[in-house]
């Protein structure tokens, strides 16, 4: 799945030199989370969020310090955050630099970026233009679609296949121990397996086949130290 695929495929923003009542009356208008703060030329250059608007002095939610922890801090860094709680222009409030991501990289890239970099969107570019946000919203969307469905209708031998090709793909099941059963999508997991933290995984790994309507464990455990069959609970059988 690529970043293009699951974009919000238009960039709604405000321009650099915009007031704070303007980029407020977007938000409320528009249904937003962020704009994109552009330059005089429409170039991209930082990023306003409903986070940045938190603390504002017009709130009394404005960053409050100690005076010793004022002093180490330096004048410097007070007078931006004076600027960024009380300022009234794009240019004094939004939060400078992009993050952006290619619209043909892989989700996986973007998604490493916003858990390396601490962050909820990425800007996504075509050729060196801002074209649209890919947020983790959107994120969310694609995985709900991605998920399997239980309503959908397949015939048992065919979700007894897909399992079984799915058990071959990954290295850590446990191959011939285990028997697959499937009767009106309802699949049961028989045999038994040496390792009981196996049994999760090959729960999930039903689950996800498209059709499964339903996953009953009668995996037994066989206890590794006295090779005593360990059978599965009642209460895991249904």
């Amino acid at each position: 799945m690529r970043v293009r695929d699951i974009m919000t495929p238009h960039v709604i923003g405000v321009a650099e030199n915009a007031t704070l009542w303007e980029a407020l009356d977007i938000f409320v208008k528009s249904k937003v989370s962020a704009l994109v703060v552009f330059d005089a030329e429409g170039a991209p250059v930082g990023l306003l969020s409903e986070g940045d608007l938190l603390r504002r002095a017009e709130l009394g939610t404005q960053k409050k310090r100690p005076a010793w922890l004022e002093f180490l801090i330096g004048g410097g860094r007070a007078a931006r955050d004076y600027a960024h709680d009380h300022g009234r222009r794009m240019g004094e409030i939004m939060t400078r630099g992009l993050i952006t991501v290619d619209e043909n990289a892989e989700l996986a890239e973007a998604v490493d970026l916003m858990l390396t970099r601490r962050i909820k969107r990425l800007i996504v570019a075509r050729g060196g233009k801002a074209i649209g946000v890919l947020s983790r919203s959107d994120v969310l969307k694609a995985l709900m679609l991605a998920l399997p469905s239980t309503s959908e209708k397949r015939p048992d031998k065919e979700i007894q296949a897909a399992i079984m090709a799915e058990l071959d793909r990954q290295k850590w099941t446990p191959g011939g121990s285990i028997r697959i059963g499937v009767v009106d999508g309802v699949v049961t997991l028989d045999g038994a397996i040496a390792d009981d933290s196996l049994r999760s995984g090959l729960k999930v790994l039903a689950e996800n086949i498209p059709g499964v309507k339903k996953v009953r464990d009668r995996l037994a455990w066989i206890e590794p130290n006295s090779g005593y069959l360990v059978p599965v609970p009642e209460e895991q059988e249904d």
